[in-house]
């Protein structure tokens, strides 16, 4: 029997999946074409797609340059998306670095192209990857681990020294929506009434779903989180919480079996029921920590993407932020 045969049938699914997806434009929604009369906007990934969406409405064109089901860290660009960038108004990104190809991209684009880049984290108060942050930061350097940590400090790739997923956190995501919306107002002024009122609609679910967090996680037993990679440091920061990271800034960042060794002992002596695991990555480090840790497993969702059955299902970043908030309830009580 060829051992090797299931790996190389999951990865040919996977990219059968993918291109079928490209195809359906369907999952994070993306649109497959410009549109002539509305301002196009290019998004680099789910979070910020839904907020255009909501916020541009009838008068945007969103075009999503991410698939549903691909983690943002596995992505390179297609002609198909330069195309599309080249002829649209706006290119929305988060920025912080986590889009390690934009440099490339734009360089990429026609040279008659007028779009304009729009980092919409700016503003947000951005956390340091080396831990300065400690309140949001696994404290491994803290405890002697010299060549690097469970954070994978070595392994931060094109995020260089900047934790890049403000979109974690509701606070974070206030910040980024009214960034959008100024976006919009400044390029289509003809229709800052419609945006105004749209951006008060999904700032108000915000605002509400904040609110949520404070009060839900203020008294909970736990403040320590386990977590697949280290995408939650803005959600443990504003809302008093750790995070002790399996993985690095970027999920393909490998841990040393000290570290998981380290998790380990530490998911056991807090007597912590959970490790996180989220979607649009293998499960099976999360998998071999909690059974080593005697612990069950839990989606904590990065908010990256959907998958195909969540865009199935109508879910969206807002349904996926309050999942996300039950699981954290159900961890940490």
């Amino acid at each position: 029997m060829n051992l090797r045969t299931p790996t190389h049938i999951r990865k040919l699914a996977v990219l059968v999946c993918s291109f079928m997806l490209v195809l359906a434009g369907c999952g994070n929604g993306a649109q497959q074409g410009i549109v002539e009369g509305k301002v196009n906007v290019v998004t680099s990934f789910y979070p910020i797609y839904y907020m255009v969406n909501e916020i541009g409405g009838e008068h945007v064109n969103a075009i999503n340059l991410i698939p549903a089901g691909v983690e943002p860290h596995d992505w390179t660009p297609k002609s198909r998306d330069l195309q599309n960038a080249s002829k649209s108004q706006l290119l929305m990104v988060n920025g912080a670095g986590f889009e390690g190809w934009l440099d490339d991209f734009v360089k990429g684009l026609d040279s008659t192209s007028t779009i304009k880049t729009i980092e919409v984290s700016k503003g947000v108060a951005l956390i340091e990857a080396d831990g300065a942050h400690e309140e949001s930061a696994d404290h491994a350097h803290e405890e002697g681990h010299e060549d690097g940590d469970a954070e994978g400090h070595e392994h931060d790739h094109d995020h260089g020294s900047t934790d890049p997923h403000t979109w974690v956190s509701p606070k974070s995501a206030l910040v980024m929506a009214k960034n959008v919306k100024d976006a919009l107002v400044q390029e289509d002024a003809a229709h800052q009434a419609e945006y105004e009122s749209n951006y008060e609609k999904l700032k108000s679910k915000l605002e509400a779903i904040d609110a949520k967090y404070e009060e839900s996680l203020k008294n909970v037993k736990h403040r320590d989180i386990v977590v697949s990679h280290h995408a939650f440091g803005y959600l443990s920061r504003d809302y008093g919480l750790t995070q002790h990271a399996i993985m690095g800034i970027t999920p393909d960042a490998e841990p040393r079996a000290q570290d998981l060794l380290r998790l380990s002992k530490l998911v056991q002596e807090k007597g912590l029921k959970y490790v996180f695991f989220e979607e649009l990555v293998s499960d099976q480090l999360a998998k071999t920590l909690a059974s080593e840790a005697k612990a069950d497993i839990l989606v904590l969702s990065p908010l990256e993407g959907l998958t195909k059955e969540q865009a199935d299902a109508g879910d969206n970043y807002l349904t996926l932020m309050e999942r996300n908030l039950q699981n954290l309830l159900l961890a940490l009580q």
